[in-house]
């Protein structure tokens, strides 16, 4: 198995290392034909338009030459990210993406091992996940837009260890229940309104969530439906992406914040931004499910509900670069349990385990708050950070067991070796579980992601390294690794390597 393990790996590496040196020769330059000695070659069209910009200043023909030496050149043409590039302007959005991870781990010690331990045995996983975008704008009104928002979405594949045994786990594509099906579901439907409160406008890059490419400076919006809340709530453009960045769940989100979702990441509710020009505030109630990272949502939203709310400011600290901070909060109320609760009821033999499922409450209140910031350093390093914490006392409900979480990390783009979409990174992210947590999977409880019967309690430390390779138009390749210390909280258990290859492709 361990042989074949490598030589997978092994294989792999191959391929990758194939398809660069592929992709750099295609990147090589064609030496131009030597000039004929008789006849000059014809002015290009640049040529003739920069001339006659030239004449109407004024200057003469004999100045032409050095006007046009020192004239600035044109930047380069930005290199197509799909397949099959979207007309401009449209009404309608049609897209799709495949996201295919191959990843893999060697042994590793591990003292003893329970229920819901991340296995210590060589092991390799494949997932994928497959996505079809589509929106209509029924309107090409700039101040009162209105988008309808319909996707579609299928998964397969399993994670290691039955994505169990970590906070931080380290595939985003998978779910903790791996009896979901490989059939397709409906994965957004959303009503996206636009109301302007400005006739001045600005633009922005239209995408399947937002289909105008202009809008007003002063705003609020609107969207009613299915929707995941990382796509608006807590977003970093450089460590939210698990299909072209991070693929760690603690490094491309905040792992404490244990917003609405089923298991498989989505839940139904409404939400409104105000936006302005330097700033945006937003709020939402969605739906919570009816038990810790069920697939079943509680659509009584008087007793089940999260709330969440964020300020996000577009500054940046360094002039003529891009800079945001973003500060978020959240409070869930849903058929919960207390840690406290479940580990007095099993030390007065009330219990034979500890369980937080015996000692859940409807009404129960779980709250807690993030900061994320992102900061431009040069035209192509960025360095990104995150800290999250919630009261812990409740149990993790519908996220990952993470009572508070530091992150700190930075990207680079391929600039300086001629791969503008190239990214090399790196992310730290350190995470935590308050006293009654540690105490409840110490005695043997079980969460719906952790439990190994015991705990030597340290916090969860984790590093994430990916190298992004642009391949051709919408086609990407990485490789990925992670190195995680006390998997599961646990410093009897680790540390464990994990090493990933990853395949995404945009229609």
């Amino acid at each position: 198995m361990l042989r074949f393990f490598g030589l997978r790996l092994a294989q792999l590496g191959s391929l990758a290392s194939f398809g660069l040196a592929a992709s750099m020769s295609l990147c090589a330059q064609t030496p131009g034909e030597a000039a004929s000695p008789i006849l000059p070659y014809a002015p290009e069209p640049l040529q003739i338009a920069q001339t006659d910009l030239l004449q109407q200043k004024g200057l003469r023909p004999a100045e032409y030459p050095s006007a046009l030496a020192n004239a600035p050149e044109a930047p380069p043409e930005t290199p197509s990210v799909t397949m099959f590039p979207h007309p401009e302007d449209a009404r309608y959005w049609i897209s799709g993406q495949a996201n295919i991870i191959f990843q893999g781990r060697l042994p590793f010690h591990a003292l003893y091992q329970g229920a819901n331990s991340f296995r210590n045995s060589a092991e390799y996983k494949t997932s994928m996940v497959g996505t079809v975008y589509t929106a209509l704008r029924p309107n090409r009104s700039v101040r009162y837009n209105t988008d309808f928002i319909f996707d579609l979405e299928a998964t397969e594949g399993r994670g290691l260890g039955q994505a169990l045994g970590l906070a931080g786990f380290t595939n985003l594509d998978v779910v903790r229940n791996p009896y979901l099906g490989k059939a397709p579901y409906l994965a957004r439907y959303q009503i996206h309104q636009v109301f302007g409160l400005t006739d001045k406008t600005t633009s922005q890059e239209p995408n399947f969530f937002a289909l105008a490419p202009t809008v007003p400076e002063r705003r609020i919006e609107i969207r009613i439906g299915k929707l995941t809340l990382p796509d608006f709530f807590d977003v970093n453009s450089i460590g939210s992406d698990s299909h072209l960045q991070f693929m760690n769940w603690t490094v491309d989100n905040n792992g404490a914040w244990d917003y609405a979702a089923d298991t498989r990441g989505y839940s139904v509710g409404g939400m409104a931004e105000y936006d302005d020009r330097t700033w945006s505030i937003r709020y939402g109630l969605f739906a919570m499910p009816v038990v810790a990272n069920g697939i079943d949502l509680d659509w009584a939203f008087s007793r089940a509900h999260g709330q969440n709310g964020e300020f996000e400011l577009r500054q940046s600290w360094i002039p003529q670069r891009k800079g945001v901070t973003r500060l978020l909060f959240y409070a869930n109320r849903a058929h919960m349990g207390m840690y406290r609760e479940a580990v007095q009821s099993f030390l007065a033999g009330t219990d034979p385990t500890p369980s937080i499922a015996a000692h859940e409450h409807f009404g129960a209140l779980k709250y807690g708050f993030g900061y994320n910031t992102e900061q431009e350093l040069t035209a192509s390093l960025r360095v990104f950070g995150r800290f999250g914490w919630n009261e812990g006392q409740h149990e993790s409900f519908a996220y990952t067991e993470v009572d508070q979480t530091v992150e700190v990390g930075a990207d680079c783009a391929g600039n300086r070796w001629n791969r503008p979409l190239d990214k090399v990174a790196i992310a730290v992210v350190s995470n935590a579980v308050k006293r009654d947590h540690q105490n409840y999977l110490k005695l043997g409880g079980l969460g719906f992601l952790l439990g190994d019967g015991n705990l030597n309690y340290g916090r969860e430390n984790i590093v994430e390294s990916y190298y992004t390779w642009h391949a051709w138009k919408g086609m990407f390749y990485s490789v990925d690794l992670q190195h995680i210390d006390n998997p599961g909280y646990n410093r009897d258990r680790g540390p464990v390597w994990v090493a990933a290859v990853r395949t995404h492709v945009d229609f």
